[in-house]
């Protein structure tokens, strides 16, 4: 498993990217804009990181700025932590094992979701190409939130 990034929501991008960028020195990595789900996740990394973010994408700090207004409350606005594993239906299986709720399945053989026992969402990732889509993870519905 390999720490990749943490997602923060962000009201205001540019109020935001000053802060990390201009203030605190970040560097913007990547940008992606996403005209169906209505956001923009921009991707920064602190400057000794920038070889490592370059290289394997880690370690960066992922700012999330929906389109539509929302209030963020209860944490909302701390989105979640993410790592790379080296086999996604592997990892779940042991988690489901182990007990641990898998809220969001693997179901197109890259991407799941589980919480924390603080209720900490984190993001599993497939490392390299996604995997073929199987089942059960194919036919296994959300459970809860993620």
């Amino acid at each position: 498993m390999r720490y990749i990034h943490t997602m923060v929501r962000v009201k205001n991008l540019d109020t935001s990217l000053d802060f990390y960028c201009n203030k605190l020195g970040f560097i913007e990595l990547s940008r992606y804009d996403s005209e169906k789900g209505r956001f923009t996740n921009v991707f920064l990394c602190a400057p000794k990181d920038k070889v490592s973010a370059q290289d394997t994408r880690s370690p960066e700090l992922e700012l999330t700025f929906n389109w539509d207004p929302e209030e963020y409350t209860g944490g909302r606005n701390f989105g979640h932590l993410a790592y790379r594993v080296d086999d996604i239906y592997e990892k779940c299986q042991d988690l489901m094992d182990k007990g641990i709720i898998i809220n969001r399945p693997p179901r197109d053989g890259y991407m799941a979701f589980i919480k924390s026992p603080d209720g900490i969402s984190i993001e599993l990732l497939q490392e390299g190409e996604k995997q073929p889509i199987k089942e059960p993870w194919n036919s296994m519905q959300n459970s809860g939130s993620w």
